[in-house]
């Protein structure tokens, strides 16, 4: 019992020589530090003030041939809306010559017989030509002109106090993100991302260090152990990225302005397990690549390129192929991406947070196991 008891004092001693070795190699080198907290600031501000999926002060041109009161009260309806920046033009030779040069992004056309067509049972059709090369803003544009041409025919109605028929009617209701900004989206989505990166360089590039230098062949004939060495360098760069967290979460809720409906305690646990399959993902790295430029390749093309694109970021998982959609289940950052979004914009919502979360868990568990099978203490 003695004998087992003085092993495992040993062993604390050696951990805690380790940790406090690495926390001054830290101290002593700026890269960690610039990596767990410059990057992370200059991230979220290139996309959070760079990047944007509202559409608003579009360029437009419309395009009167008859000019008159109807047309007037229509054209204003543009200029009343933050959506639009109309641009009035004469004629359509004009608005397709602005088209096509790329001045705006599409033309209003309301045909001489606007007005008249406008008080018979018909109706006054309206053309709407967008430039479609960006297919996401055409369609926005398209209804955009449609929701304003809606409530402009409901105006007019009520102006000659009269009710406009429609068959139905719309009520819409916006949950979890009533203003309907994307920054809401995008900045807990980054944050996932930035995490990923950060515990994927920490360790991957760190352990290449020691092998490019030698140190790790010094450290190789002491008494410690291959868990006292993860556990050295885990510890120190956990301790790391959780600092980088909570600068990430603080620039989301006081300078994006992101809402924070769920648990802060509840995102700092998730944040953690998320980070523990980073820096396992680093770890698994750097056993295989012991040169600190091919681990910080291999960890940009194996964990943040797959992250940004696959993870539900950026892009709708659901209108990705089949194929895609089964993939990104063995990207971790998909889980972390919906837990963020929930957190932040939904609340503590458990069926969604608990299964992700044994998601993370299970590939934490997984990714271990692996780097414990293939670590050793030994130089080849």
């Amino acid at each position: 019992m003695k004998h087992t008891e003085l092993q495992r004092g040993r062993s604390g001693m050696r951990l805690r020589g380790l940790v406090r070795k690495e926390f001054l190699q830290i101290l002593r080198d700026p890269s960690s530090i610039a990596i767990a907290f410059l990057m992370p600031v200059v991230l979220l501000l290139l996309f959070g003030y760079g990047v944007s999926l509202d559409s608003e002060n579009v360029p437009v041109a419309i395009v009167a041939d008859q000019p008159g009161a109807d047309t007037a009260s229509f054209t204003s309806a543009f200029t009343d809306t933050r959506y639009f920046r109309p641009l009035i033009l004469p004629g359509m030779p004009e608005a397709e010559a602005a088209l096509m040069a790329g001045e705006v992004k599409g033309i209003v056309h309301l045909r001489s017989d606007f007005a008249r067509n406008l008080r018979s049972q018909e109706g006054a059709p309206i053309m709407v030509i967008v430039n479609g090369v960006d297919a996401n803003t055409g369609r926005i544009i398209i209804g955009y002109v449609q929701g304003l041409w809606a409530t402009w025919l409901q105006q007019q109605a009520r102006s000659r106090g009269q009710e406009l028929k429609v068959p139905v009617r719309l009520e819409q209701r916006v949950w979890f993100n009533s203003e309907l900004r994307s920054r809401n989206f995008l900045v807990p989505g980054l944050i996932a991302i930035i995490m990923t990166l950060i515990g994927a360089l920490l360790t991957s590039m760190v352990m290449a260090r020691e092998w490019e230098r030698g140190t790790m062949e010094a450290l190789m004939v002491t008494p410690v152990t291959i868990r006292e060495v993860l556990l050295g360098k885990l510890i120190p760069y956990f301790t790391l990225g959780m600092g980088g967290m909570a600068l990430s979460v603080a620039m989301a809720l006081f300078l994006f302005e992101v809402p924070l409906r769920g648990s802060l305690l509840l995102l700092a646990g998730a944040s953690a397990l998320f980070l523990l399959v980073a820096l396992g993902m680093g770890l698994l790295i750097s056993i295989a690549a012991k040169n600190q430029f091919v681990a910080g390749q291999v960890a940009i093309m194996v964990t943040f390129l797959p992250a940004f694109i696959l993870s539900g970021f950026l892009f709708d998982l659901g209108s990705m192929p089949g194929v895609v959609q089964v993939l990104t289940h063995v990207i971790a950052a998909r889980y972390f991406v919906a837990i963020l979004q929930t957190i932040f914009m939904a609340g503590n919502v458990w069926p969604v947070i608990l299964t992700n979360s044994l998601a993370l868990v299970l590939m934490a568990i997984v990714l271990f196991a692996i780097i414990r099978r293939r670590a050793h203490k030994r130089l080849e």
